[in-house]
């Protein structure tokens, strides 16, 4: 069974007096457990596409399921619910508080969470810090960290609501190349452990050369979907333009 559902997915809006067609017909099924790359040039609708799988933007046409919910019609409120017990979300900008510490940022989404008592929300972030090597700087705040650090503050915060889902947008932008590559084994290693999926939107290389998924997009279509299998890439549906190479594998 699939935990993502995306159903004859379109998207456009308004930009001043055009009418942008950001998706057209997207269809795409997400199985639990997989690291899936979302992978396309600037401007191709990857970031618009992880935005609606996670109810963060809505489609002018077609459905979302999520962990078996249809998503369609939401409120505001019921879908930030669904956020924030099913949903991790890891950015390139790593959207961290400034004034809280390495802990208090990583607890911040658990206050929505009213289940949980301190103790047992003090509990996940020590677990989890400690999972991404960082229970030394617990009390170190953001501008005390080095970007590969609050990095993974961002992934033990998206981790800490015991997500199923992690949406990962360009996650090494902002890194660089020994330190993405740092970040990158870590979530698959996370994933591999903790059987998380992880989609991320990407244009990096690196990222589609750790990925056992691959959807490639372009002008709001996609264009080819792979997967890996016996150390290869095997395409279920390739429409790519003439000279575009796989990832390496």
């Amino acid at each position: 069974m699939s935990i993502v559902r995306v159903e004859h997915v379109s998207k456009h809006y308004r930009l001043g007096d055009q009418d942008v067609q950001a998706l057209t017909d997207i269809s795409l099924s997400i199985e639990p457990g997989v690291f899936l790359a979302i992978a396309g040039p600037s401007g191709s609708g990857k970031s618009t596409l992880l935005n609606i799988i996670g109810c963060i933007d809505t489609p002018t046409d077609g459905k979302v399921i999520i962990d078996g919910h249809d998503v369609s019609g939401r409120t505001p409120d019921q879908l930030a619910d669904l956020r924030a017990r099913t949903i991790g979300f890891i950015f390139q900008t790593f959207n961290l508080l400034p004034v809280l510490s390495a802990e208090e940022n990583v607890e911040y989404p658990l206050l929505q969470l009213r289940e949980l008592s301190r103790a047992e929300r003090r509990e996940r972030v020590s677990y989890y810090l400690d999972m991404v090597g960082l229970t030394k700087y617990a009390d170190h705040r953001p501008n005390q960290l080095s970007g590969g650090q609050r990095q993974r503050v961002a992934i033990a915060r998206a981790l800490a609501t015991h997500s199923k889902i992690v949406l990962a947008d360009e996650p090494t932008a902002n890194l660089d190349s020994k330190t993405g590559t740092g970040i990158l084994r870590l979530m698959r290693e996370i994933n591999r452990k903790s059987g998380t999926t992880f989609v991320f939107s990407t244009h990096d290389r690196k990222v589609m050369n750790m990925a056992d998924r691959l959807v490639r997009i372009a002008d709001g279509q996609i264009t080819a979907l792979g997967m890996r299998s016996d150390n290869r890439w095997i395409f279920v549906q390739d429409r790519r333009p003439a000279g575009e190479d796989d990832p390496e594998v």
